[in-house]
């Protein structure tokens, strides 16, 4: 089974088109007299050429995406006043999220539509969001055309010796009362692009250059935009009130989704999103390119790509299908990517590159290692088994073929491989897994139970469907631990969940990401809905929707759960319970919970690599929540020199704990590391801001797996507290 995320695009893997979720069966369409049903008046729009407007198949579209939302999606939304209201409001979000387009007088104006938008849609009537759009697009073009215009006016006026700051987040401030406070807006922003660029050490050429080819691309992107991508941006602003995964592809977006879905694609193993004007990073491909070049994160904002030798595109404001053109290549050729990393006000630029390549399935494949860790002065074994997504070759399964790849198969087969090495406990290692085969979940968790329910899934019907294991008598039985992170989602919660369940081992780690719904694709006879028609709920009863799984002991998670997550996206389905099914509790761990946390408490709380861990994510925290940002070249610099006193501080209390010799600054620890070969490269396109978590990530290459450590003498505290325990008895 595939999860697929509204708007993403999925780069370098194997796509194939989920048989099994693709709906085919047509509906009855409402009578067209629908189509005249209440409207609201229209807006008196400024004068502008070539207005966009819909079409009689996409007004039918909105009520065969409606008859499919009222009769299949999970939860029982109501289309009303107060979903129109909700509505407006997303689709203003979604237009002008900074509140710098729009002016106050423009929204006022749309007030009129606030109670309307229902009536209209239940009508096949979209013509708000066109009108709507319409006047986004002239505010924009004209503010664009504006900055084209007078560009080098503007920065030759720029004085950075001024005392100004720049408002971070816009999205709770009111929009500019007319054309004079916009103009304000926009100049502090422009301002603040230039002054990163200058601090990047770019010329004022060059960064004039720059700008002007940003600005000039977005205009003629703009004037690119046409109906279907209109209608396609209204009605996701509609379909993903009710969750955000369900979503809306026009014609031509469907098209390419399904072709994606069945081809094997050479780029990066990357799925981007589209948010505001960033191409953003939502997961990385198990075993892809970037996955493997392990310098690429969730979360990343993508703002340029260059080809091997090439000069870097800027990408911001570009639509999303055209950033994954420029990132696909020929397997074996080279991709540069200019990233964004952190909240704007703590925000690290940084190039990397990426040989491009395909996913295999067997790089995918669980594999395994043993941990050998010194515990009570002496060395034990523990038996690591990494499992970057649940797949199974589908294809062999329908011929046949009974050597066919499959997770629980790999993973049986290494589970004996290391009981014949003599291992004293296994850990399951879920980090960074995205999820995949619902079947292969519930066959895993089958290696460690003997028998009994795996999971529930209930439908929007509200029948409840149970998965299981039948009783056969093989399983593993000894001490076992499950490793997850933030990016552990969907069939990974699963598994996670029913081994926390069945207090059959521990859950270590950070919370995960939440992703506890279904979807299927429906074709329409305009475009394609994806579409939430069930949830995933833990044999507990509990879902695993938006709250994931809850580790028994939490580790230092990297990953910002504003960023990251389905509790960050909006309108995301809730947590809830429906009734538990009855299963066996193996209580291995049970009654040693608060003690492992103890004497994990304790061990990290003088462990320096932990130390520094916790010391950097305070310190990225901290700039994080800053409001505003300094337009005044000469503190922006102290900031930054500030930050990597801070950095290196840290390090070196990290070095002197290590029993290392301080270093005297962060380009000696690079060398040190052996990354001098790209300082020249790095140093050229940082930013004003301290590359923290660069810094984090490099030194730690170098060292030893901390979650994956720790996790070992936490399953080593388990197995002594166990042995005790027997002993007693």
């Amino acid at each position: 089974m595939i999860h697929w995320n509204p708007t993403e695009i999925m780069l370098n893997t194997r796509f194939k088109k989920p048989f099994a979720l693709v709906l085919t069966a047509l509906i009855t369409l409402s009578p067209l007299a629908a189509l005249h049903a209440k409207n609201a008046p229209a807006i008196d729009m400024p004068e502008q050429s070539a207005e966009l407007a819909y079409d009689r198949s996409q007004a039918l579209a909105i009520l065969e995406v409606i008859d499919r939302l009222k009769r299949g999606h999970y939860s029982n939304v109501k289309i009303d006043d107060n979903m129109s209201s909700r509505l407006l409001d997303a689709y203003l979000k979604r237009l002008d999220p900074a509140h710098n387009i729009f002016l106050k007088s423009d929204i006022e104006e749309f007030e009129v539509y606030r109670n309307a938008l229902d009536d209209k849609l239940m009508g096949g009537n979209p013509d708000a969001g066109f009108a709507i759009y319409n006047r986004y697009q002239k505010r924009l073009t004209d503010r664009l055309q504006k900055i084209v215009n007078e560009l080098p006016q503007m920065i030759a006026a720029m004085d950075f010796s001024a005392d100004e700051v720049m408002i971070v987040d816009r999205e709770s401030l009111d929009w500019p009362a007319n054309i004079a406070d916009a103009d304000e807006v926009w100049r502090k922003q422009l301002k603040a692009s230039v002054l990163s660029l200058k601090l990047a050490d770019k010329g004022m050429d060059a960064i004039e250059e720059l700008l002007l080819k940003r600005y000039r691309n977005q205009l003629k992107r703009m004037s690119q935009v046409n109906s279907e991508d209109v209608f396609q941006l209204y009605m996701n602003a509609f379909t993903e009130l009710f969750d955000p995964h369900t979503n809306y592809f026009s014609p031509r977006r469907a098209e390419n989704f399904n072709m994606n879905m069945r081809l094997s694609l050479e780029g990066i193993g990357a799925v981007l999103q589209a948010e505001d004007e960033y191409t953003k990073v939502s997961r990385l491909v198990p075993a892809g390119p970037a996955d493997k070049q392990g310098e690429l994160r969730a979360a990343d904002r993508i703002v340029a790509v260059g080809q091997e030798d090439g000069e870097m595109v800027d990408v911001i404001g570009w639509r999303l299908d055209e950033v994954v053109d420029l990132i696909r290549g020929p397997k074996g050729s080279t991709v540069r990517l200019e990233l964004l990393r952190g909240k704007e006000a703590n925000q690290e630029r940084k190039t990397i590159a990426i040989v491009r390549d395909q996913v295999k399935l067997e790089e995918q494949a669980a594999q395994s290692q043993i941990l050998d860790l010194y515990y009570d002065d002496a060395l034990h074994r523990i038996g690591v088994i990494d499992i970057p997504a649940f797949y199974a070759d589908f294809e062999a399964m329908r011929r046949g073929d009974p050597d066919f790849r499959s997770t629980t198969r790999d993973v049986a087969r290494l589970l004996s491989e290391l009981q014949e090495e003599g291992v004293e406990g296994i850990i399951i290692d879920l980090r960074e897994n995205g999820g995949g085969s619902l079947a292969e979940a519930n066959a895993l968790t089958g290696l460690f139970i003997e028998s009994g329910p795996t999971v529930q899934i209930r439908h929007s019907n509200s029948r409840v469907e149970r998965k299981q294991k039948f009783r056969d008598g093989r399983y593993y039985e000894g001490p076992l631990t499950v490793l997850i992170n933030r990016l552990s989602a969907s069939a990974s919660e699963i598994f996670a969940g029913a081994i926390q369940d069945y207090q059959r081992g521990l859950v270590v780690g950070s919370q995960s990401f939440g992703k506890g719904t279904v979807q299927s694709l429906q074709p329409l006879n305009h475009g394609q809905l994806k579409l939430t028609e069930s949830k995933f709920y833990r044999i507990s009863g509990e879902s695993t929707q938006h709250r994931g799984v809850v580790p028994d002991i939490e580790l230092p998670d990297l990953y910002d759960k504003d960023e990251v997550g389905e509790s960050a996206l909006d309108n995301a389905l809730p947590w809830d319970t429906i009734a538990p099914v009855r299963h066996r509790r193996y209580g291995e761990y049970n009654g040693m919970i608060d003690t492992l946390r103890q004497r994990h408490d304790a061990r990290i709380s003088h462990d320096p690599d932990f130390a520094f861990l916790r010391a950097e994510l305070e310190l990225s925290a901290e700039l994080d929540r800053r409001k505003t940002i300094s337009l005044n070249e000469d503190r922006r610099r102290e900031e930054r020199s500030k930050r990597e006193e801070q950095l290196l501080s840290l390090q070196n209390q990290r070095r002197v704990a290590k029993g290392l010799e301080p270093v005297d600054s962060l380009e000696a620890l690079n060398e040190e590391d052996g990354d001098s070969a790209n300082d020249e490269e790095t140093d050229a396109e940082s930013t004003d801001d301290t590359p923290v978590h660069q810094a984090f990530d490099e030194k730690m290459k170098a060292e030893d797996d901390i979650m994956l450590v720790e996790a070992g003498n936490i399953l080593l505290d388990a197995i002594q507290l166990r042995e005790r325990l027997a002993s007693r008895d």
